[in-house]
């Protein structure tokens, strides 16, 4: 009867041994069997009839040539460029460069698509503020999108920049003053 006891009770142990290594081989083996998700690797888009900060509505990347249509409201003047500045400084440089040469002039560009020279005549003429305005926002191909980063009034500012580096503009104006003598 004292060996039937024991063998009793080396079965409850041995099976109350096995049920906690299962639960620590669990708690230690969790993290891998959840899925990973890098920053920037998956693009969630807004939902459908969304109003960000700002307050105007976001139209969605399929709509993109309903956006290129609507007008810039923000006036480029000196503040808003700088505005702009800081903001491109913030959020594009990474990928665009720090004179929005594109390429993989930014840190980041060297490990995606290499983006387009923003400074571009050609790009400049072809692309409207409301199609930028809405690439920002909304993101494009592999650009993500910085609607829930940055307001609507502030991705203007980031246009109204953009378009200070093309040819003709603000900066290019102040350059050229600057090599006068």
């Amino acid at each position: 009867m004292k060996y039937v006891f024991l063998l009793v009770l080396l079965c409850i142990g041995g099976a109350a041994g096995l049920m906690g290594a299962i639960i620590a081989y669990r708690w230690v083996h969790d993290m891998t069997q959840t899925p990973r998700i890098v920053p920037g690797e998956r693009v969630f888009s807004m939902p459908a009839g969304v109003v960000p900060r700002g307050a105007e509505a976001v139209i969605p990347r399929e709509q993109r040539d309903v956006a290129a249509k609507v007008p810039n409201p923000v006036k480029a003047s000196p503040e808003s460029i700088a505005l702009g500045r800081a903001r491109f400084g913030t959020f594009c440089v990474p990928c665009h460069g720090p004179e929005a040469k594109g390429g993989v002039t930014g840190p980041v560009a060297t490990k995606f698509i290499p983006p387009p020279d923003l400074t571009n005549g050609d790009l400049q003429r072809q692309r409207t503020d409301g199609y930028w305005h809405s690439y920002i926002v909304v993101g494009g191909a592999v650009m993500p999108a910085y609607g829930e980063a940055l307001s609507s009034q502030e991705a203007w500012h980031v246009v109204n920049y953009l378009r200070s580096l093309g040819p003709g503009g603000a900066a290019a104006r102040t350059a050229t003053r600057a090599a006068k003598p």
